[in-house]
């Protein structure tokens, strides 16, 4: 990966919809070899796919907070990552060192919807104790990675 493979990241990650001719213009390249990069960046797993970002609040999930996990002993990582892909609302899910096991990103509509996921969490996830954490503002920050 070179200068110019890290330029098209830094400018595909605050907008992944942005065509290979505004890529290839930032990057002084041709739209056709911009697009034979990016794909060669999907190919290698550099670039895991593209997708939009949804502002919660405008359909309605009012409340979004982050959840500190800790798993009952016993309950595997596997069984625990299942569920939290049946219960509505879990937006994230990181596998974390430290006193706790994940941290959860979660969207609800309102507080009450907040205290169902936590309570699927305990009732159905081997879950042995939550910490939350109410969002109050999301900043986008987009600074170039490191080289």
């Amino acid at each position: 990966m070179d200068k110019i493979d890290r330029d098209i990241i830094d400018l595909l990650r605050p907008d992944g919809r942005l065509s290979y001719r505004e890529l290839g213009e930032a990057v002084c390249l041709s739209a056709n070899t911009v697009a034979e990069r990016v794909r060669k960046l999907v190919g290698d797993g550099v670039l895991e796919g593209f997708g939009a970002r949804v502002n919660l609040a405008a359909v309605n999930l009012q409340v979004q907070a982050m959840i500190d996990v800790k798993l009952l002993p016993g309950t595997a990582a596997s069984h625990f990552e299942a569920v939290l892909a049946t219960i509505p609302g879990v937006v994230e899910s990181f596998l974390l060192t430290g006193s706790y096991d994940y941290l959860l990103r979660v969207a609800c509509r309102d507080q009450a919807g907040l205290v169902q996921v936590i309570e699927a969490l305990r009732s159905r996830a081997g879950v042995q104790d939550t910490h939350s954490r109410m969002i109050l503002r999301q900043a986008d920050i987009h600074a170039p990675l490191p080289r």
